[in-house]
Order: C-alpha cells, then sequence, then structure tokens
C-alpha cells in the first residue's frame, strides 16, 4: 500500500511542476509574439514572477487540485471520469490566474497568455495520466500492484460484485474470499467458484490474521446492522479500508469518499494515517536522510562489523521477520549484540520478562555479549535498519516493528484498538523512543503508537526526530 500510495501522492508534486512549466510556456509564447529586450524582460519579470506572488498561486492551484478529487485513489475510476476532473481542475487554475492578473494587473497575462496555459496544463496532465493507468494496469494484469479485499456477504450483491471485479483484473483486486454464515444461498456461491473463508462471528481472527487491505461490506444493514457495525469498527480500528455497497456508518475517525464500479456505488471509508502530499514529501525525507546516514556512518559501520566479527562468533547482522504496514513481514537488519543461539535461548528466559504485555524485555539479558551491551546502550545496533528504510519497509518515525512471537502474543489480547498501529508503516524511532522506551508498560506504549498514528504530520515527525538524539545521548532511547 505504501508504493501505491506514494504513486498516487506523488502526483500532487508532479501537478505542481505542469502548472509551473504551462505558466513557463505561455510566458515563452508572449516573448514570441512581442520580442522585448533584455532589460524589459528582467524588469517584466521582477513584476510577475514575484515569488511571494507565484507560491500563493501554485498554492490555491494545488487546492483546487485537490477539491477536484485529484489526489484521492484513482483506481476505480474510468478514463473519461479522469479526463473530466483533470479539465475542470485545469479550467478553473486558468480562471484563478485570469482573475489574479486582474486584481494584481499583470499586463502580461493575456486572453492569449491564459489560453496557453490552460493548452499545456491540460495536455500534460491528461496525457501523463494515461500513460500512468496504462502502465498500472499492465503491471496488475500480471500481478503486482494487487490488494487483497475481503467481502462480507454471500448475497445475490455480493456475488455480482465479484463477478465484477473478477472481469476485472487490470484494477488488481484479489480476492481472497468471502465472510458469512452458512444458509441456502451458499451453494451459488460454490457455484461461481468462490468459498466462504470464515464465518462471522470468525471475522475478528481472521482479519488479526490475515493480509486483507480492503473489506467490502455487502449484508443487507437493516437486517445485519450489528454484525455490519462490528465489522466496520473492526476495519477502522485496524486501519484496513471499508468499502460499503450502500449505507454509511458512524465512524468518527475515517475519511469517506464515494466511488463506483461497474455501477456498484461504493463508500469507501479512509483510515490510517493522512494521505496527500506530506505523505509524499515523508517518503522522500526518509528515502534522502537514511542515504545521508549511511554514507557518513559509514566508517561507524565498518569498525562495528569488525568489532562484531572478532568478540563473538556468528554473523555480523542479525536478521529478523517482523511486521509491517497492514501486518506484511519483512526481514528487519541490526547488529548482532546477542549470541548466535539466541533464539533458542530465549524460552528459557521468558519467565524473567520485566515487560508488561507481549512484548519480551529484560535489563540485564543473559544472552548480550560484552560488546552488544554497549551497541544497545548508543543505538548503534540500529543503524543497519537505515537500509530497511531505504527500501520502503520502514521509514525514520514510526511504530516500532513488532516480532513475529509478540505478535501472535498480541493477537491473544483480542483488544483491536491497539491494531490501528499497523495501518502506518514501521519506524526506527517513535514517541515510545523518547518517552522512556522500556520504562513504559506495554499499554502506554501502544497509547503512544495510536496517538502518533492519528496526529500525524511532517511536523511531529521532525519533533520526534530532534528528540531522539538527546534521548540515545541519555540512553533513555536504548535497549
Amino acid at each position: 500500500m505504501s508504493k501505491r500510495r506514494l504513486l498516487n501522492n506523488a502526483s500532487k508534486l508532479f501537478d505542481l511542476l505542469v502548472l509551473a512549466v504551462s505558466f513557463g510556456a505561455a510566458t515563452l509564447s508572449q516573448a514570441t509574439e512581442a520580442p522585448v529586450s533584455l532589460e524589459q524582460f528582467l524588469d517584466i519579470r521582477i513584476k510577475l514572477g514575484n515569488v511571494a506572488v507565484f507560491i500563493a498561486l501554485l498554492w490555491v492551484w494545488h487546492l483546487i487540485f485537490g477539491m477536484m478529487g485529484m489526489y484521492g485513489s484513482r483506481r476505480l475510476a474510468g478514463r473519461l471520469a479522469e479526463a473530466m476532473d483533470v479539465l475542470k481542475a485545469t479550467s478553473l487554475s486558468a480562471l484563478v490566474l485570469g482573475g489574479a492578473s486582474v486584481f494584481l494587473g499583470f499586463r502580461m497575462v493575456t486572453p492569449s497568455f491564459i489560453a496557453v496555459f490552460w493548452v499545456v496544463a491540460t495536455f500534460i496532465s491528461v496525457s501523463v495520466r494515461f500513460a500512468l493507468r496504462t502502465w498500472l494496469r499492465q503491471l496488475r494484469v500480471q500481478g503486482r500492484d494487487s490488494r487483497n479485499i475481503l467481502v462480507v456477504g454471500s448475497n445475490q450483491r455480493a456475488i455480482a460484485f465479484a463477478k465484477g471485479i473478477r472481469s476485472r483484473p487490470e484494477l488488481g483486486y484479489r480476492l481472497i474470499g468471502f465472510a458469512d454464515d452458512e444458509w441456502s444461498g451458499s451453494e451459488a456461491l460454490r457455484q461461481n467458484g468462490w468459498s466462504l473463508v470464515c464465518s462471522l462471528e470468525e471475522i475478528s481472527t481472521f482479519l488479526r490474521r490475515s493480509v486483507v487491505d480492503e473489506v467490502i461490506i455487502a449484508v443487507p444493514l437493516r437486517s445485519f446492522h450489528d454484525h455490519a457495525t462490528e465489522i466496520a469498527a473492526m476495519c477502522e480500528q485496524q486501519g484496513i479500508i471499508i468499502r460499503v455497497l450502500s449505507d454509511l456508518f458512524n465512524l468518527k475517525l475515517s475519511v469517506p469518499m464515494m466511488e463506483e464500479l461497474e455501477g456498484s456505488p461504493l463508500i469507501t471509508q479512509y483510515g490510517g494515517s493522512e494521505q496527500g502530499l506530506p505523505m509524499v514529501v515523508k517518503r522522500i525525507l526518509d528515502f534522502s536522510l537514511s542515504l545521508i546516514l549511511l554514507i557518513v556512518l559509514a566508517p561507524v559501520l565498518l569498525l562495528t562489523a569488525i568489532l562484531i566479527k572478532l568478540t563473538s562468533p556468528g554473523p555480523v547482522f542479525f536478521v529478523q521477520r517482523r511486521i509491517g504496514l497492514n501486518k506484511r513481514t519483512f526481514p528487519i537488519y541490526k547488529f548482532r549484540t546477542m549470541g548466535a543461539d539466541a533464539e533458542i535461548k530465549l524460552r528459557e528466559i521468558e519467565h524473567l520478562n520485566e515487560q508488561s504485555g507481549p512484548v519480551f524485555k529484560i535489563k540485564n539479558d543473559p544472552r548480550i555479549t560484552p560488546l552488544g551491551k554497549f551497541l544497545r546502550k548508543t543505538s548503534i545496533d540500529e543503524l543497519p535498519q537505515l537500509f530497511n528504510v531505504l527500501s520502503g519497509d520502514m521509514s525514520l518515525v514510526g511504530p516500532r516493528p513488532l516480532q513475529l512471537r509478540d505478535y501472535e502474543l498480541f493477537t491473544e489480547s483480542g483488544e483491536d484498538w491497539q491494531r490501528c498501529r499497523f495501518s502506518v508503516r514501521p519506524g526506527i524511532t517513535c514517541l515510545w523512543q523518547v518517552n522512556g522506551r522500556n520504562s513504559l508498560p506495554f499499554q502506554q506504549w501502544m497509547e503512544l503508537d495510536l496517538q502518533y498514528v492519528r496526529n500525524w504530520s511532517l511536523w511531529l515527525d521532525l519533533q520526534i526526530l530532534a528528540k531522539t538524539v538527546p534521548a540515545v545521548l541519555r540512553g533513555s532511547g536504548a535497549a
């Protein structure tokens, strides 16, 4: 989902670039029609190219494109609908430019200037979006960029919806099954090659243990209102996208959006963190800062690897599967701080656990090597996770990824509100790290993660990064 979201939201930066290029093309067209001297051109540029005014126009254009729905998911939108949305956005942008020129006295912004701006902006925006749509659909037909969906209900509406999904492989949806109780209509489901993966009562367990990106609620809401409401609440808690064939739920945190697939109206509830340009900027910062840090800290990484090899037998890196975005697993990299048989010895010392909840933490872990204690105290052991940030599995800031063992125990608690932490990309540092880490009980740790997800912003990330450095120096941010 992160790559898909990144690609979708990167269009914001692209649109701003297109508008700037269109403005430049219109300016050049005017210069061609009425050649001016260098002094005259610089004079015009100073008046019309005022940085503050131009940035203000870009900001207004950005708002217009957002109002036209250009930055939501376009997976279910048709080509014509998307082209019309682009046309509306560029037309309104051209009108704003014309109004600004009259108000501010921009002599260079003539009707022909606005016409060139509108034509160039519309042509480039529509062409690139069509090309991107074609490329994405080809990827989806090949099974890439796919999304796992679970349909709740097995009535005729649900079956018709599933047939629509099956007939449109370019949309990239993978139907993993239906959730419903056995009834007389279940046979129709099987005749179409589908099956029930769980009952309505078992959905909670299924969602906890399966990779589910979206849930389609197709049960009759009047007779299954209580069940449907509970299922919607579960999805909201875990940050799973909800699509409803009819009616709305009284959800407080998710953002609703109307969409359509093969004539079926859908109401989508977007949970998890905010989407949009800030998420694009976050990813750019993650990649750039992690790359810079890896280059700057290369001597430290090399020296640490050599010391680990010289002081204890075993590999340099400790690689472990962790739970990431939407419960997808990924390999996390750390410098090894324990003996090579640490995982085997865990069972022998689990009774010494000093951390509440399902996670395992003790201050004087006998499995830790002498060098490992120093690496953990200084958080140097975490530095290889910068490679995870580069690959996109992690972010610099985000909830810490749980171990598979901890997640299994986490699942047994039966509390779903905590699972919203999996709707964002995990990070190297977060509120837990800068607020005491191991000194905090498990419940407070989860509450801090939920606070981060609900209140996420770039400013919050920068604050956490700024607090991480002194926390590491104090040793309070280390294991």
